[in-house]
């Protein structure tokens, strides 16, 4: 299969199953037989295309004259691959034409391809300038974000004293992630280059992270910078002790859930990991395989809904909310996702995370820590789910998050103050756009 043909076949599955590319693009290079050039094709054909889908549409509704309802979806995801070429990579108009046009024939759409060759034909007709004015004055669109999202990563700069920096903050979106590992504390150390904040990690320079010494044994894990502050923040708010006990609320897939448990064992302290879904507790098993190999008792894995859970009010010296949540801080690596969701789905988020917040709040014991986590800055999701839910109890204190931030980093970590919460930015600092609060409760006073 060709580089355009997996591209094609990815493409089109998270198109019409609602999959992730980030998940099965590796499994479809793999199987490929590809050259490593050819991978990269491919891969840049996949991520390009699913970043700049919206302008993709914008540019195919203008030259075909029609709605991209019209379109069968088969002929579509040919079509933005075409254009993406033609636009993004420059490829020649004649190769990029023939073959979408051979793609088109290659997948059963031989009675399509005479479209696809004409309205490709119609955009080589216009420099390149001419599509980009087009793209540029689109006003549903933002730097290859929806406009909703633009708006809602607006307001959480505001917050962040980032006036003026809406662009940067959405085009660092669009660039390909570094791959980042986490070494476990008391299993690994980094030997390579070491991320710019996190003490935990290393900067993979290439290759496949799977082949990476420790990460067969459990020992280093692929896992963002950011994730590993959030974890890393809740374990060194204040020192560990023998016998305390930390609960994970939401742990799957489980890359927190063994960062905490690392440092747990190094204490003496133990982890609760609470999963709703079975599949996604498997994960978390799988993910501390080497602290349960030194200590079975470090770690216990749940399957449950933390919300219905047996009451254990006041069981836990630390808790850790990472709430589910719309995932607009992950856009590199997904980034399909910013087409697929709606403005519309942060509403039934926020009660969740509102309900998993309250909880988190009963379950630790007087002066315990919580801490909140979301990969998002969405205000909705974040500062006012924080503010929501402290408000209607009397003994929350929200602790100054940038200040530990600053005494677990091995760098000051400048531009990340929120309030009292950390809002970590991949246009500053270079991992997801991460939002963690630290929250600790304090004694009634009778």
């Amino acid at each position: 299969m060709s580089a355009r043909g997996v591209a094609y076949e990815v493409l089109l599955e998270v198109e019409s199953e609602d999959a992730y590319a980030n998940l099965l693009l590796p499994h479809a290079l793999a199987a490929s037989g590809l050259s490593d050039r050819d991978k990269a094709l491919a891969t840049e054909l996949v991520y390009g295309s699913a970043r700049r889908e919206g302008e993709l549409d914008a540019v195919i509704t203008q030259a075909s004259g029609r709605s991209l309802a019209q379109l069968q979806q088969e002929v579509l995801v040919v079509l933005r691959l075409g254009v993406y070429q033609l636009l993004y990579l420059r490829v020649p108009d004649h190769a990029a034409v023939d073959e979408a046009v051979s793609l088109a024939k290659n997948r059963g759409l031989q009675r399509a391809s005479g479209l696809v060759n004409a309205i490709l034909r119609n955009v080589t007709r216009e420099p390149p300038e001419h599509w980009q004015e087009l793209i540029e004055d689109d006003a549903a669109l933002v730097a290859s974000h929806p406009l909703w999202i633009a708006e809602a990563f607006y307001s959480a700069l505001q917050q962040s004293q980032g006036h003026g920096e809406l662009t940067a903050a959405l085009e660092a979106h669009n660039e390909s992630p570094k791959v980042t590992l986490v070494h476990l504390p008391g299993f690994s150390t980094p030997s390579g280059e070491t991320t710019k904040f996190s003490p935990l990690g290393e900067v993979l320079p290439g290759g496949n992270p799977t082949a990476a010494a420790g990460v067969s044994e459990g020992l280093v894990r692929v896992q963002d910078e950011g994730s590993q502050l959030a974890a890393l923040l809740l374990a060194r708010v204040q020192p560990l002790r023998p016998g305390e006990q930390i609960l994970d609320m939401c742990a799957g897939p489980g890359g927190k859930t063994a960062v905490l448990g690392a440092e747990a064992l190094e204490a003496g302290a133990q982890v609760v990991a609470w999963e709703k879904a079975p599949h996604r507790a498997r994960l978390v098993e799988k993910s501390v395989a080497a602290i349960a190999k030194r200590n079975s008792r470090t770690v216990s894995v749940v399957t449950g809904d933390a919300l219905r859970m047996p009451d254990d009010s006041g069981s836990f010296s630390r808790v850790l909310v990472d709430a589910p949540c719309s995932g607009l801080g992950a856009l590199r690596r997904r980034p399909e996702a910013r087409w697929r969701k709606s403005l519309g789905d942060i509403a039934s988020l926020v009660e969740l995370q509102k309900a998993l917040l309250s909880r988190a709040l009963e379950l630790v014991e007087p002066g315990g820590v919580v801490a909140y986590v979301t990969c998002s800055p969405v205000v909705e999701e974040t500062v006012e789910v924080v503010q929501a839910v402290c408000s209607q109890r009397g003994d929350c204190e929200l602790l100054d998050t940038s200040e530990v931030l600053n005494q677990v980093t091995h760098t000051l970590v400048d531009g990340a103050m929120r309030g009292t919460a950390v809002q970590l930015w991949t246009y500053r600092h270079g991992c997801d756009d991460m939002f963690i609060q630290l929250i600790r409760t304090r004694a009634s006073v009778v």
